[in-house]
């Protein structure tokens, strides 16, 4: 698979419609407690939403797509909500895997998963191998994921390989780190969305995230629909992507030395 470049250096074309999407889902616990429900309900129809917005992306045309589904901080909550956690991811991987593949998606996970149960990541590495040459949309699944994990561990993976490095002192250049990030494989996301009615990034993509569109939404995940994702994107078109250029600039198309 190639290895994307950055968009701090690398400028992708403009798309009406983007090429890579990154959500965190937020609200499934208050979604459940307004309506009187264990907390698990919030986290079931979830994963309905998931699936929503899965079909919805290969709809639009969307060519990657990825999801914060359990962040490295999440362990912190009470522990039978993790163990449902893991049960339904769990039980996701096992139901879902399959459909994905038939529907010409590719799963990656991308995260720590040293943490998880074996059957949990004997179920990732098949459900990777079994998907991993569909085309039609990558789908990752951020799990015992956080950005500070990712630039910490492509680090040592970078001075593993390059043990030369430590040794001559010279200075870690982003594009030397870049190819061992967790979401080598893809583009940077174009646009990021986080449901819930919080407004930051907690930790998610910190690197990946340095030009992306960002967009808020006070719906809770549950209920984040097509509609809804057909919303972020039109707010989306509407933005003017300059990377560092001025809008002069953008309204002059390039010519050739």
């Amino acid at each position: 698979m190639p290895v994307f470049t950055s968009s701090t250096r690398d400028i992708p074309d403009a798309r009406d419609v983007p090429r890579h999407v990154a959500i965190i889902m937020d609200g499934n616990g208050r979604w459940a407690k307004q309506r009187l429900l264990p907390r698990v309900a919030g986290h079931r129809r979830g994963v309905e939403a998931v699936r929503t917005i899965v079909r919805t992306a290969v709809e639009r045309g969307i060519g990657y797509l990825t999801l914060f589904a359990f962040s490295s901080e999440n362990w912190r909550r009470p522990a039978d909500e993790v163990s449902i956690l893991m049960e339904l991811f769990l039980r996701s991987l096992e139901v879902e895997v399959g459909k994905l593949h038939d529907n010409g998606i590719r799963l990656k996970v991308t995260g720590d998963t040293s943490r998880f149960d074996g059957r949990i990541r004997g179920l990732i590495e098949s459900g990777e191998t079994l998907t991993a040459s569909n085309p039609r949309l990558t789908l990752t699944i951020a799990a015992n994921y956080g950005g500070r994990w990712d630039i910490a561990q492509a680090a040592r993976e970078y001075y593993r390989r390059h043990p030369e490095a430590l040794a001559d002192g010279a200075p870690l250049e982003p594009d030397a780190l870049a190819p061992y990030l967790a979401l080598a494989y893809a583009p940077e996301p174009d646009l990021f969305i986080r449901t819930g009615g919080e407004q930051r990034i907690s930790n998610f993509l910190l690197w990946q995230l340095a030009y992306t569109e960002l967009w808020f939404t006070d719906r809770l995940w549950p209920d984040f629909d097509a509609a809804a994702l057909d919303e972020a994107i039109s707010s989306y078109r509407k933005r003017e992507r300059r990377y560092g250029r001025t809008s002069e600039q953008l309204a002059t198309p390039a010519t050739s030395p």
